[in-house]
């Protein structure tokens, strides 16, 4: 990227304004001007007037308009860096400043899958901009969160849908496609009859797998039964068995297996339940769990 030359004689650099910043972040995060005009309630035109004084300030082009598209140059993918960053820094600023201050202790409580994918980041931002609220992580089972939450030792809980006698209590926050796994290269996906590692007894997991595989007749045996996806995987990683697992959380030695081989098993949803009467504090960590798993489907 070429830099600009800086001004002389004492002059104050340019400030980029956060409104124009956030146009910006929303035409390149959605490709076209007329999408993001949709989005920030705004005209296209007004929105390519607001890109020409930006790109003036900066003395550079933002982006590479075709067709049916706009796409970023180089210098664009930098200042998209830059102004995600500045937004959130804002953001962070003005809730620290405006919202209510918190204190207390909020109870969370995940499954270990997808769960404990978004949870680093939410804390890291909850704590941030909440510092005087203490949030107790627990990781189990889905029945184990919700009695944990009935008795009052948590606040709110992520738990997998469609658990068997399991009803429905909350939001559904994800939704993801659970599919065969097995490591790439092996030959449990070839055994017969088949070698399956599942989750406990009562897993929606577990059911759909077992489902799938009756209605397509196909000859199994659960050689592993394990309460957490670190058995599955275990068991995966020796090729001892094949499993179903969410697309998301495969990664290398693990492969998701040939469609054509084994019967498909559909998506699976995450649900967050809340307490109630849990508090100010637990209702704002919410929201920034919600925000994580829209990030996810982005």
């Amino acid at each position: 990227m070429t830099q600009m030359p800086l001004p002389t004689g004492g002059a104050a650099l340019p400030l980029l304004d956060s409104d124009v910043l956030r146009t910006f972040v929303t035409i390149a995060e959605s490709g076209s001007f007329t999408r993001a005009a949709r989005q920030v309630f705004r005209t296209p035109s007004a929105l390519s007037m607001q890109i020409k004084r930006l790109e003036e300030t900066l003395g550079q082009p933002l982006f590479v308009r075709e067709a049916r598209q706009v796409r970023l140059t180089p210098e664009g993918e930098v200042l998209l860096g830059y102004g995600r960053r500045l937004l959130k820094l804002n953001e962070e600023a003005v809730t620290q400043f405006l919202a209510p201050s918190l204190e207390g202790r909020v109870g969370i409580g995940t499954t270990d899958d997808v769960g404990t994918r978004i949870l680093p980041g939410v804390l890291a931002r909850f704590a941030r901009s909440h510092p005087a609220v203490q949030v107790d992580v627990v990781v189990g089972s889905s029945a184990g969160m919700l009695a944990r939450l009935d008795a009052g030792e948590l606040d709110l809980v992520l738990v997998t849908a469609g658990n068997p006698g399991q009803a429905v209590r909350g939001e559904v926050v994800h939704s993801e496609p659970l599919v065969w796994a097995g490591r790439e290269g092996g030959i449990a996906a070839q055994r017969s009859p088949l070698p399956v590692a599942l989750a406990h007894h009562g897993c929606a997991w577990r059911g759909m797998a077992l489902d799938a595989l009756d209605r397509a007749g196909v000859s199994y045996r659960i050689a592993y039964t394990c309460e957490h996806c670190a058995g599955q995987e275990a068991a995966m990683l020796a090729d001892l068995a094949v499993s179903p697992f969410p697309l998301a959380l495969i990664r290398p030695p693990l492969r998701r297996i040939d469609k054509n081989l084994l019967p498909p098993l559909g998506d699976y949803q995450l649900e967050l339940v809340k307490r109630s009467g849990a508090g100010q504090a637990s209702e704002a960590l919410v929201g920034y769990v919600i925000e994580a798993f829209g990030n996810m489907h982005g």
